[in-house]
């Protein structure tokens, strides 16, 4: 079997330390954001890790409304809009046209940044199918970035396949008939992908929160070669209803009560990074889920019951997943050993 060709990718060495990390900016002001944005804090840092040989590709979201202006944008890079739920076709077939131009000697050979980003409605639902198959092409360089604020937030804050257990959004209001509208549990989204494209160089999740961790694995991504995977998540001050000012805060406690954990799987050998390590290795102990959940005004109708439940759902993930956090199955049972 031939070898499959790719194009050489960039040498992005990690960064040792925020003191490491360039000045330059690639996504400047001028975004029309809301205050404490952290989906913007993740294009700045995304961006800024892949330095300006880059072509950005967005699709409808937050983060193409919000940054493209009457023929303006904050784009310092190269950069294109693409419809709601295409980024990974979109990337992958702006990476195939790269590769194919520089095969015929129309533009010089070198090698070139390709990220498309997309929200969790537009990559975790709608754009599933696209994003799936662009894993599917190893022989094109192409890094997809999912930021994940847990709903369609651009069109109003509606319901999402991420949005998490008993979250008030305009789609699932609590109410005096039902409390609970929405009973499903976030999807494992990164999770998915590492395990069914198992020939995909780079899957990872992040937290801008984590702004240095952040964009190493970015970095990695695009180095590794070939179609890449990062799934970020952005606390979202307008559709979690809680002061811009704690947009870092959640993003730590996401992390730190075990909810979001931080991992990357490379070359399918998988590593938990951070404060997700110092867990699983029982360096430190996992902050009670009620210190992030009662801090955002979408959670405001639990009671205790509700807090008590989706504590003892990442219990179970910590405690009885193959790969705690990670891997959603259970260890088949021996035969004399009772249930938990």
């Amino acid at each position: 079997m031939d070898a499959i060709e790719t194009l050489p990718t960039q040498q992005l060495d990690p960064f040792k330390g925020v003191k490491k990390v360039p000045l330059e900016e690639y996504f400047t002001s001028g975004h029309r954001t809301c205050q404490g944005c952290e989906s913007a804090l993740v294009m700045k840092l995304m961006v800024k890790a892949a330095g300006p040989r880059t072509i950005v590709l967005g699709s409808t979201g937050c983060m193409y409304v919000a940054n493209t202006t009457y023929y303006s944008t904050s784009w310092v890079v190269p950069w294109m809009h693409t419809q709601l739920g295409s980024s990974g076709s979109a990337g992958l077939g702006t990476a195939a046209a790269l590769k194919a131009l520089m095969r015929k000697g129309k533009m010089k050979e070198e090698p070139i940044n390709v990220i498309a980003f997309c929200g969790d409605g537009g990559g975790a639902d709608m754009g599933l199918s696209a994003i799936s198959a662009t894993l599917t092409h190893p022989q094109y360089n192409v890094l997809i970035l999912l930021y994940d604020n847990e709903s369609y937030a651009n069109t109003d804050i509606q319901l999402s396949g991420m949005t998490p257990y008993g979250a008030h959004t305009t789609f699932s209001p609590p109410g005096k008939a039902k409390r609970l509208m929405h009973t499903r549990w976030k999807k494992n989204m990164a999770g998915m992908l590492a395990a069914g494209h198992p020939e995909t160089k780079y899957v990872g999740t992040v937290c801008a929160s984590y702004a240095v961790d952040m964009m190493n694995r970015v970095r990695k991504a695009l180095m590794i070669g070939g179609p890449t995977f990062v799934h970020s998540l952005d606390p979202c001050p307008k559709g979690w209803d809680y002061d811009p000012m704690l947009s870092h805060e959640l993003g730590e406690l996401a992390v730190e009560t075990g909810i979001w954990p931080l991992y990357e799987v490379e070359n399918r050998v998988l590593k938990l990074y951070g404060r997700t390590k110092g867990i699983a290795e029982k360096r430190s102990k996992r902050k009670p889920v009620r210190d992030y959940l009662l801090r955002q005004g979408r959670f405001a109708h639990f009671t205790d019951d509700d807090i008590d439940y989706f504590q003892a759902k990442i219990d179970d993930m910590w405690e009885k997943w193959l790969i705690p956090g990670v891997i959603p199955f259970w260890k088949e049972l021996e035969k004399d050993q009772p249930p938990a």
